[in-house]
């Protein structure tokens, strides 16, 4: 728990190829995921963040912007994937089979 006021805090991260950021927010209880993705200003540093399009979780697991969070809790902000992992790995499967570079 927090200082006397009862707020909490968590943590926000977003990361980039070349970057990583990780903001401590102090935030009032029962402060949802989106609410505390606003109150870390993170949005006006990194304008690209679109929480329509970019999915959010607490420690590696999917969760809604509508979750309350507790104290502790890592907010990652996930950027959408450029190309399908598993498709990207047949790609290569290919073509060493082939023995093609």
């Amino acid at each position: 728990m927090g200082p006397a006021d009862g707020s909490i805090v968590v943590e926000v991260v977003y990361a980039l190829p070349d970057e990583q950021v990780l903001l401590a927010v102090r935030v009032p209880p029962e402060t949802t995921l989106l609410e505390a993705v606003e109150l870390s200003g993170i949005r006006s540093a990194y304008p690209e963040i679109d929480l329509a399009r970019n999915a959010v979780g607490i420690f590696g697991k999917l969760a809604s912007p509508h979750t309350v969070l507790r104290c502790g809790d890592r907010i990652e902000i996930y950027r959408p994937l450029i190309a399908d992992p598993k498709e990207t790995r047949r790609r290569r499967a290919g073509l060493k089979k082939s023995g093609r570079p």
